[in-house]
């Protein structure tokens, strides 16, 4: 829907209409890249005034990402990126597998098992955390102790119930007779699931995709329970010791900033397409 649309503008004409719509657009552009804009200019800027925030430039260095590099910024940027990297790999195993039980397998308590996914988002992640971190550091029935360790910052987001609904919700309108014909061809039922089923499900991939890397990408709680050393830490953890550190300076922390919001950026754009499509065929489906 376009948004003139949405605000009833698409039938106005005439020299005020237009005035109206330059202005009205101009200061929704304003208000949402304006930030953006200022942190790209600040963060390549020279000395900063930590009171203002300015999106003219004034010179240009890369200083700050030196200093930043110096600081060990790129160390947590890393750390950050395997976390993600494997948890979002895990986080969409889980979700697919999950997702085809729940949307083609019948069995007793699947509307429970539904229900207990819809209550783990319903809970805030403080409420949990300190669970959490006791079950983290005994986890049954091995008793192991991820404490320290990338695995206790990757295993507990590799289930998240948005995920595992949004894929259950997109798989039940798979048509059930092209699974009927892979198998009267002689297809097995991992064949079907991964040739037929999963690429037609490339819309909701995007969708869990987009979401979940954001979701593990931001965590801050989760890291911090689990990192004993800040060399384990994350780039959300870096960059509040960041901000409590004076030595660092402004420069540093945009520079930071940065490079913790392009990581968000790159994965819209890699799954921009299927997202769209995953909206869009939920909109048409509701």
């Amino acid at each position: 829907m376009r948004l003139d649309t949405a605000l009833g503008l698409e039938d106005r004409r005439g020299p005020l209409a237009t005035i109206v719509k330059t202005v009205l657009y101009g200061g929704m552009v304003i208000v949402f890249t304006g930030p953006l804009v200022g942190l790209l200019v600040s963060a390549f800027g020279e000395t900063l005034d930590p009171t203002s925030f300015s999106i003219v430039p004034d010179g240009f260095t890369l200083k700050n990402f030196f200093r930043a590099g110096e600081m060990g910024v790129y160390g947590y940027l890393l750390n950050s990126f395997v976390v993600v990297g494997f948890g979002l790999l895990l986080q969409m195993l889980v979700s697919v597998f999950a997702a085809y039980s729940l949307a083609r397998k019948k069995f007793r308590g699947m509307t429970i098992v539904l229900l207990i996914m819809l209550a783990t988002m319903m809970l805030p992640e403080e409420v949990i955390i300190i669970p959490l971190s006791v079950v983290l550091a005994d986890v049954p029935p091995f008793h192991l102790d991820l404490i320290g360790s990338y695995a206790g910052m990757i295993l507990p987001v590799g289930a998240w119930g948005f995920s595992i609904l949004v894929m259950t919700e997109f798989m039940k309108e798979v048509p059930v007779e092209l699974e009927e014909a892979a198998r009267i061809d002689g297809a097995g039922e991992l064949r079907t699931f991964f040739t037929i089923i999963l690429p037609l499900c490339r819309p909701a991939l995007g969708v869990i995709g987009v979401f979940g890397f954001t979701m593990i990408w931001d965590q801050y709680l989760l890291p911090l329970i689990v990192a004993t050393e800040s060399s384990q830490w994350t780039l959300p953890i870096a960059l509040r010791s960041l901000r409590a550190d004076e030595e660092s300076g402004i420069g540093v922390l945009l520079a930071a900033s940065l490079l913790a919001l392009l990581p968000s950026i790159i994965a819209f754009l890699i799954f921009q397409r299927q997202f769209m499509r995953g909206l869009t065929s939920g909109a048409i489906k509701g």
